[in-house]
């Protein structure tokens, strides 16, 4: 992971504030759970949809992600206003891969306030740059198969459908970007 407090700059149009993405720690905790929680009630408000169940949202769990290098946030004037999850493997969504050639990210978040402001892109770009520089060659994701906008989010950055997965209760598409090497 990047060292602590290494900031990537959000290119951003000149009526938004310029946001910075970096390695989230342990005392992003608190700001991590605001936002993930927000989204999730969003979510849920928005077409009754239940995200990121069985404890994801607690906050020492959070807190003990955040402390392995696993949450990256974007932050405008210092305030947290958004988060992604990223890790090196992901046995419950992609098991039938090798996975060594992939990263996954998990649990992309936008504080309200900050939405259509170019976040989760900048946080999909350190992603991808992250795992560029980890050697790897495809950067993996699954969501909801019924969440259409989320679906076109990632199509519009570049993931392709890779396949469909009943994982438990949640049916989920898988999508895949393939990271081009310098």
């Amino acid at each position: 992971m990047p060292a602590s407090g290494e900031q990537y700059p959000v290119a951003s149009a000149s009526r938004w504030p310029s946001a910075s993405v970096r390695q989230a720690t342990a005392d992003d905790t608190r700001a991590l759970v605001e936002t993930l929680t927000e989204a999730a009630d969003w979510v849920t408000r928005l077409d009754g949809t239940t995200m990121w169940v069985e404890g994801e949202l607690e906050e020492h769990r959070v807190r003990s992600e955040a402390e392995a290098g696993m949450f990256v946030v974007a932050e405008i004037d210092g305030q947290v206003v958004g988060a992604i999850r990223f890790q090196l493997e992901d046995q419950l969504f992609w098991p039938d891969l090798d996975g060594r050639d992939s990263a996954f990210v998990h649990r992309l978040a936008v504080r309200r306030a900050n939405a259509g402001q170019g976040i989760s892109t900048a946080l999909l770009q350190w992603t991808v740059d992250r795992a560029r520089s980890l050697g790897r060659r495809y950067l993996r994701l699954d969501c909801d198969a019924d969440r259409p906008r989320l679906r076109a989010l990632y199509e519009r950055f570049g993931f392709r459908l890779h396949s469909y997965r009943q994982v438990g209760a949640y049916y989920v598409s898988r999508y895949e970007l393939q990271i081009p090497q310098p």
